[in-house]
């Protein structure tokens, strides 16, 4: 398994949470560490029922895009409550989950232990783990949510072996424009009202809108993961649109970048 450092460092200082461009929400990564710790106990819920449930079908999907897993070294970076690092657990990979929000931690470890492997506190731009020793690296529903998102995706690039897969889960906006609306209306009506009725912290599922609305076009966050070292990217709609799943591999002739 990847080295786990002993006493993961603070996050670094608050930035934009667009690399190489302005954006109108800024990721504070103590505010976003302590948004997350305090609808812990609530978050798998409200994922399953402002998702429908499809939030499930989607870390499925990205688990079959790494390709055969099984006894291979995955780091799910901003694991959370870890649903992501037990499907590929399930299908026999040696997991790490990482995050820097020790109540996620908490939750992940309570729901079933890694068959192998564990859960690790750590900052995504600077992760627990030696350059070059993962065959798989994913981040889902994290990406968005870090102070700088260059340096997370140059982070994901550095720990992996030549050829292996990064894998980026996040939320998108539908290009139909009839689709495209109805999202728009759920996202910044709907479920803010939803989120804070049953999470309590309305600030939290305001925070989720303002994000996922500020975020970038699918081809350009591919070109970001090109900029910082991957090659093979490309990207696929899931559910017209609603997320996007991203992928690329490191250069097979050394670590990307």
């Amino acid at each position: 398994m990847p080295e786990t450092a002993k006493s993961p460092g603070d996050p670094a200082p608050p930035g934009t949470a667009e690399s190489g461009g302005s954006s109108r929400v800024r990721a504070d990564p103590t505010r976003v560490r302590a948004m997350f710790g305090r609808i812990a106990r609530r978050y798998d819920l409200l994922n399953r029922v402002l998702s429908l449930g499809i939030d499930q079908r989607w870390r499925r999907r990205t688990v079959r895009a790494a390709g055969p897993v099984d006894g291979r070294v995955v780091v799910d970076v901003c694991c959370g409550t870890g649903d992501l690092a037990l499907a590929f657990a399930r299908e026999g990979a040696r997991v790490l989950g990482v995050d820097f929000t020790p109540e996620m931690l908490g939750i992940a470890a309570d729901k079933k232990r890694l068959p192998s492997g564990g859960y690790a506190r750590g900052d995504a731009m600077r992760l627990p783990v030696q350059g070059g020793v993962c065959d798989a690296v994913s981040i889902a529903f994290g990406l968005r949510n870090l102070a700088d998102r260059g340096v997370g995706l140059a982070e994901l690039a550095r720990v992996l072996r030549p050829g292996g897969v990064a894998l980026v889960l996040e939320f998108g906006m539908p290009r139909s424009r009839v689709l495209g609306a109805l999202y728009r209306l759920y996202f910044t009506r709907i479920l803010p009202f939803v989120g804070a009725l049953v999470s309590r912290d309305s600030a939290a599922y305001r925070y989720l809108p303002d994000t996922v609305l500020a975020w970038p076009k699918a081809d350009d966050l591919e070109r970001e993961m090109r900029a910082v070292g991957l090659v093979d990217t490309g990207f696929t709609p899931l559910s017209g649109g609603i997320a996007y799943l991203h992928w690329g591999r490191a250069s097979a002739g050394g670590e990307a970048r």
